[in-house]
């Protein structure tokens, strides 16, 4: 059977994988086998780290968000509550960008998240003491009762 000699669809497809792995340290932007090794396993990072991306600026939002709700004085939780609360839908970058370019617009938004937040944990912290209350009411009546019993046995006595 007759040698066939590499065509150029082979060559090709080798350069491709070079010219990916080029800038890589050592053998790997030279030699084939392990350009592609390196190239696959870059994609790979590649693939994952733009997902991871996305996650990063998420919490770097969250965390600028944090910093100047609290310089209003409020948490990020209480702030985002209150403007779901008020239907204010305002994703998180735009509001970080607020933060940070526009301080008075953003303390105006926290103003307006911070009443119904303080009317609801008003309303739980009432509902509360309530509970504490009646808690402590059935807590004097059951002593008592506990009380007349023992009177009771040391009258039979």
């Amino acid at each position: 059977m007759p040698r066939v000699k590499g065509g150029y669809v082979t060559r090709r497809r080798r350069n491709r994988i070079l010219k990916l792995a080029k800038g890589y340290f050592g053998s790997k932007h030279t030699l084939y086998k392990t350009a592609k090794q390196q190239v696959m396993k870059s994609l790979t990072y590649a693939y994952r780290d733009r997902k991871n991306n996305k996650r990063n600026f998420r919490k770097l939002w969250i965390a600028r968000i944090n910093a100047a709700a609290r310089m209003n004085g409020l948490s990020y939780s209480k702030l985002m509550y209150g403007l779901k609360l008020n239907n204010v839908e305002v994703n998180r970058k735009m509001l970080s960008e607020l933060a940070i370019s526009n301080p008075a617009e953003f303390a105006k938004l926290c103003e307006l998240a911070k009443t119904p937040v303080e009317k609801h944990f008003n309303e739980i912290k009432d509902a509360q003491v309530k509970a504490s209350a009646e808690a402590k009411a059935v807590e004097e009546k059951r002593k008592a009762e506990v009380a007349a019993a023992r009177e009771a046995r040391k009258a039979a006595r």
